[in-house]
């Protein structure tokens, strides 16, 4: 992933199938930060990216911050590397030197998109003579370098979309490999770093499938075998738009402060697509890995409807509470939540004791799809004495305080056998004791 923000569903999507496939065929799942814009970074992003995967479950065997033997894990702490690479492409002519500047670029640009075609670079410094590269190499102008795209690119066999192949040449000019700052750009640092990290398989994004031809290209020119590539089709709003990221409702952080389960979500975002040998509501990391095979992803789009979430969590959170271990955390949870939604109130501290809040829990198993749903305003009986106004009880009944004192004097008293039958008996006499409440009002009364 980009250092440029947080991680979101898409990119929470992307990690899991690389894990599960991973893990599926005993493989390393590695994590390496693309930080090569450095005008995009956000600070924290990369380690708050890895943080999140270790909630949700997926954390990676190598990363930058677990470390391994192919680190660093960040691409701006491997820039002489890239800075190597492209000096080999320079000295076998494969990449070349380009010194036209951005006013030069914008205006091909704005020709283009006036002309109604796809902007692209006319590969103008391709043709530059040795002599002419010294010449301004001596003058200090600033320069990028670029990579020679070939027509005749080789088809290849992709995980997902199978037989593939782009005429890169045919439809954008020459990209840039090396920028003016000594940072590479995406193609030239992943097809580096897989190399030299040993990558035996990638899984990304669909909008990579027309750059991997580009990327084969550099394979070839740089004379190293490939990795196998698998590109997973998009996941999608379920009316088929492109999930929002403007309102901060697709970012992992939301879901984790929200008191939803991971569990739940990386069984929503699996259970959309495809891949799996069966689909139901309510599987596990494990299931998931078991019943994972690469050749059933299909190539449509995967629709998510997030209304659905609530359901899943449900099934999660039962599964938790039905789980002795899984439930102390969950009894600790909901001792905190207590706390802090009704610390400013009269809480008594019987109701904080594990034994209770346990007892909460399996009673309410099942009929819940959040922890926090407990400390609503409809479950604020389980912690809190209700308060109820004289007012609130004057509008039923006028003689309230009589019919309290009757009730009081009825407990007080010794009752020969606490039964239904019994009970009728002593309440239907207690109202013949009132002045004019009725029966069906005292009732309201004494449960308010």
């Amino acid at each position: 992933p980009t250092a440029t923000g947080f991680l979101h569903l898409g990119g929470l999507r992307t990690a899991l199938y690389n894990y599960i496939f991973a893990k599926k065929h005993r493989g390393t799942f590695v994590l390496r930060v693309e930080d090569t814009d450095q005008n995009r970074v956000v600070p924290g992003a990369a380690e708050a990216i890895e943080d999140m995967l270790g909630w949700a479950g997926v954390s990676p065997d190598e990363s930058p911050g677990r470390g391994g033997p192919h680190g660093p894990y960040v691409q701006s702490l491997r820039l002489e590397l890239y800075r190597g690479a492209s000096e080999a492409l320079l000295a076998t002519g494969a990449a070349y030197r380009c010194f036209c500047t951005p006013q030069r670029l914008e205006l091909l640009r704005r020709e283009a998109l006036r002309c109604q075609q796809t902007p692209r670079y006319d590969n103008r410094c391709r043709h530059l003579s040795p002599a002419e590269v010294a010449q301004k190499l001596s003058q200090g102008l600033d320069c990028v370098v670029r990579f020679r795209l070939e027509k005749g690119v080789e088809p290849f066999q992709d995980l997902v979309y199978g037989w593939n192949k782009h005429e890169v040449a045919e439809v954008e000019g020459d990209p840039v490999i090396l920028k003016g700052d000594g940072f590479p750009t995406y193609h030239l640092a992943n097809v580096v770093d897989d190399h030299h990290m040993g990558i035996t398989h990638v899984l990304r994004g669909t909008e990579w499938l027309t750059s991997t031809s580009k990327h084969l290209l550099l394979y070839k020119a740089f004379g190293w075998e490939p990795p196998q590539f698998g590109h997973l089709p998009l996941l999608l709003n379920k009316d088929g738009g492109k999930l929002s990221k403007r309102q901060g409702d697709i970012f992992l952080e939301r879901f984790a402060r929200d008191g939803f389960l991971p569990e739940a979500l990386l069984d929503i975002i699996t259970n959309c697509g495809s891949g799996f040998a069966e689909k139901h509501m309510g599987r596990t990391l494990e299931e998931l890995i078991s019943q994972f095979e690469i050749g059933r992803i299909t190539t449509h789009s995967a629709l998510l409807d997030l209304e659905m979430l609530p359901e899943f969590n449900r099934i999660h959170l039962t599964r938790h509470i039905e789980n002795e271990g899984l439930r102390q955390r969950l009894v600790r949870e909901l001792q905190g939540l207590v706390q802090h939604i009704y610390g400013d109130q009269q809480v008594d501290p019987e109701v904080l004791e594990k034994e209770y809040v346990e007892r909460v829990l399996l009673l309410r198993k099942g009929h819940i799809s959040l922890l926090k749903n407990l400390v609503s305003s409809d479950y604020s009986y389980l912690w809190v004495r209700p308060s109820v106004s004289r007012q609130n009880l004057q509008v039923i009944s006028a003689e309230a305080d009589e019919i309290g004192k009757l009730v009081i004097g009825l407990m007080t008293r010794q009752t020969a056998a606490l039964t239904v039958e019994e009970l009728n008996k002593d309440l239907r006499s207690l109202q013949k004791q009132t002045r004019e409440t009725k029966y069906s009002s005292m009732m309201q009364l004494l449960r308010l």
